[in-house]
């Protein structure tokens, strides 16, 4: 009696599967933030996007996109910093704005700081 041959999955469907992951991470990471932004953020949610943003360094930014989007990260990162001060001192929705952009600076720093080191071992590689 022959073996059944086991069916393989396409190299590409894991690839596809990987993609969703890291683009679920990411918008998930953004949702979570905005709405972090109005109630205090605990250690569970800071937590949680943390490691949503290390999810989307590592999956979601591949080779030609580095670049792209580590200077939209530095612009993002510098303008909610900036920004959160700035709004910060609006009355009524000024602390919720401010938070919004401190949990968003927790997503996408990790984020940034990961595809940053792919961009200097790859720059190491050459």
């Amino acid at each position: 009696m022959a073996k059944k041959a086991q069916k393989k999955e396409p190299e590409h469907h894991k690839a596809n599967f990987v993609q969703k992951v890291g683009s679920w991470s990411f918008i998930a990471g953004l949702i979570i933030a905005i709405i972090a932004g109005f109630w205090p953020i605990g250690a569970a949610v800071t937590s949680l996007l943390i490691l949503l943003g290390l999810v989307v360094g590592i999956l979601n930014v591949t080779g030609k996109e580095i670049n792209s989007f580590l200077f939209a990260a530095l612009v993002l990162v510098v303008m909610s910093s900036m920004g959160g001060q700035l709004l910060g001192a609006i009355q009524f929705v000024g602390p919720m704005l401010k938070s919004v952009f401190s949990a968003m600076l927790l997503f996408i720093i990790p984020a940034a700081v990961v595809v940053s080191l792919k961009a200097i071992w790859a720059l190491a590689e050459e």
